[in-house]
């Protein structure tokens, strides 16, 4: 089974690159991120034409998060984080497919840093590691994929240096990642590539993309049953290459049947 997950900055506007890249690579499942429209305007009619299920959780002009399945049925389990009833964006989803939890998530920016935003991100991050400790404790296999607005580390960042006091890249914010793949999850892509330069974001600035002057945020942590499974993982970043399309790539592992 393929599994990917996609920023796609828009889901309307970009909606020709999102189709043709479905139409190349045929993922399974896509967890997409800032979908950027409300719950009555996702494209249903076409990514069903396209041949995939989806379930969303829309909002007006920014967050928004959604999973696609190729021919599969999608049981959701929940949308929105649990810990906060009053958190009203829409950054979460969860659904089993091919009975794999696939979690989609699109966790806060955080900047201006420091400041609220940053104060959101560190509530955000504490829920997302809360619910995940629950979620790796119950021995289901289980991916969580999206968008983090984290680089983990100096080797997912081009110019760290320049870096030290934005929100993706705050020591507290990489901590926080660190605490949560401490439970047991695994980080698919620097299992497989633990030395290499991997990004998964460019700006649309200072020709960012063809200088590969990257950013990886995009990650997938798998459980132990889908670790066990994992069989290969890359980025789709000639995506970002096409034209009016996403400043993310997307990012896809391959897990072998049960």
């Amino acid at each position: 089974m393929k599994i990917a997950t996609y920023n796609v900055n828009g889901v309307n506007g970009r909606l020709p690159v999102l189709l043709r890249w479905l139409e190349e690579t045929a993922p399974d499942v896509v967890c997409l991120q800032e979908l950027k429209a409300p719950q009555e305007k996702f494209p249903e009619q076409a990514i069903r034409e396209a041949g995939y299920n989806a379930i969303w959780q829309g909002q007006k002009s920014w967050n928004g998060v959604a999973i696609l399945a190729k021919n599969m049925d999608i049981q959701e389990i929940r949308r929105g984080l649990p810990g906060d009833p009053d958190d009203t964006h829409s950054r979460y989803i969860e659904a089993v497919v091919n009975k794999v939890l696939i979690c989609c998530l699109y966790l806060p920016n955080g900047n201006p840093a420091p400041g609220p935003k940053l104060d959101y991100k560190m509530r955000w991050f504490e829920r997302l590691t809360a619910h995940a400790s629950d979620l790796i404790t119950s021995g289901l296999p289980v991916v969580i994929a999206g968008d983090y607005n984290v680089m983990p580390t100096e080797l997912d960042v081009y110019k760290p240096e320049r870096w030290g006091e934005d929100a993706l890249f705050r020591p507290e914010v990489r901590q926080a990642f660190h605490n949560l793949v401490a439970q047991g999850w695994t980080d698919a892509l620097r299992k497989l590539y633990p030395d290499q330069k991997i990004y998964t974001f460019w700006d649309y600035f200072r020709n960012a993309y063809g200088r590969d002057a990257g950013l990886r945020i995009d990650h997938f942590l798998l459980s132990p049953k889908v670790d066990a499974r994992l069989k290969a993982a890359g980025v789709d970043r000639f995506v970002r290459g096409w034209e009016k399309t996403s400043d993310h790539g997307p990012v896809w592992i391959e897990i072998a049947d049960e």
